[in-house]
């Protein structure tokens, strides 16, 4: 924990030592989708198979391209071609018809083919 002094008095600041980045090699599962949100923002999704480290099985991740860069990129790809993402974590929330709803998705910076 570090002090910091203010004009009046002292303010305890605890370091922030949090990371959200994610580095990812997989098969892209299926053809991307491009979506458009009611506040007008696009998106193109897809997910990505992975495989598990040392173990037997897969996961499959739902990944998000919201830069015009990284959109561009992800609709050009296709199913079952190897890619290298960079980007991070979010957790996204929406209004559904049943109250507020959420989900966890990889927000991609950066695609590459491999």
């Amino acid at each position: 924990m570090i002090k910091k002094a203010s004009a009046k008095k002292i303010v305890d600041v605890e370091k922030d030592y949090s990371l959200n980045d994610v580095l990812l090699r997989g098969r892209v599962s299926q053809e991307p989708v491009e979506k458009v949100l009611p506040s007008g923002d696009k998106v193109v999704e897809f997910r990505l198979i992975v495989s598990r480290d040392k173990q037997a099985g897969v996961d499959t991740l739902d990944i998000g391209s919201w830069n015009a860069k990284s959109r561009r990129t992800a609709l050009s790809l296709l199913p079952d071609e190897w890619v290298e993402i960079s980007g991070s974590i979010h957790r996204r929330f929406w209004s559904s018809p049943t109250g507020l709803a959420s989900r966890w998705q990889v927000e991609a910076v950066e695609i590459s083919r491999i």
